[in-house]
């Protein structure tokens, strides 16, 4: 397979199949893949006090438990694919 070392080197794709050649032949390289990551700046976070019917929180714990996810990440990721379906939306 043939490294991609950098984003500019992504050619545009008329459709998904060719899409889909291109990446059968090639791949992303690793160095590239980890100056894409971003980690959370600790700053750049607010806490807030939100509250929930016990139950509520309960069932909220065990979905998360079930999914391998700690509860408070999966009401952050629920709360971020809303507000993306409501900006998309007007």
């Amino acid at each position: 397979m043939e490294p991609v070392t950098n984003w500019a080197d992504l050619p545009e794709f008329a459709d998904e199949a060719e899409e889909v050649a291109y990446w059968l032949a090639h791949e992303l390289d690793g160095k590239l893949m980890a100056t894409s990551v971003r980690e959370a700046d600790s700053r750049e976070s607010t806490t807030i006090t939100l509250r929930f019917d016990p139950r509520m929180l309960s069932r909220i714990k065990r979905m998360a438990r079930s999914r391998f996810l700690n509860y408070q990440s999966m009401i952050k990721q629920w709360l971020a694919e809303r507000l993306e379906e409501e900006m998309r939306k007007g």
